[in-house]
């Protein structure tokens, strides 16, 4: 009986373990996540209290790793996630033509999304 409800303990924290782990909000490609912070976020600056908040909202939009807001499409039409991840002049030289961009190419006003990260504001909108 004691082996029983130890078994059952066991599969119990694997099974809670599993379920856990897939629940996780959407991701960040950690190299993309740190370039963007090297060139752009500054210690105690709007900017950085944004992504801090934001995390992977940066570029994603809701709890999807595959879902992104308009700069995060902008660097994907740039970046591979797995043949790019290791490439630091790419992903800085995909920051820096995204960042001259505008951020809603149907409006003619629209600020470039480096002009809104200027601005101290996520580039690809509210994280909300």
């Amino acid at each position: 009986m004691f082996r029983m409800s130890r078994y059952a303990c066991v599969v119990t924290l694997a099974m809670t373990s599993v379920v856990g782990g897939l629940s996780r909000e959407a991701f960040a490609i950690k190299q993309f996540a740190d370039e963007f912070k090297a060139m752009y976020v500054k210690d105690g600056t709007p900017l950085a209290a944004a992504v801090e908040q934001a995390k992977c909202n940066v570029c994603h939009v809701g709890k999807s790793k595959k879902d992104h807001n308009a700069y995060g499409i902008a660097l994907a039409e740039r970046l591979d996630k797995k043949e790019d991840a290791k490439n630091v002049e790419k992903i800085k030289k995909a920051l820096e033509e995204v960042a001259a961009l505008s951020s809603d190419p149907s409006k003619a006003d629209a600020p470039t999304f480096g002009k809104l990260i200027e601005e101290g504001k996520l580039p690809g909108g509210s994280a909300n």
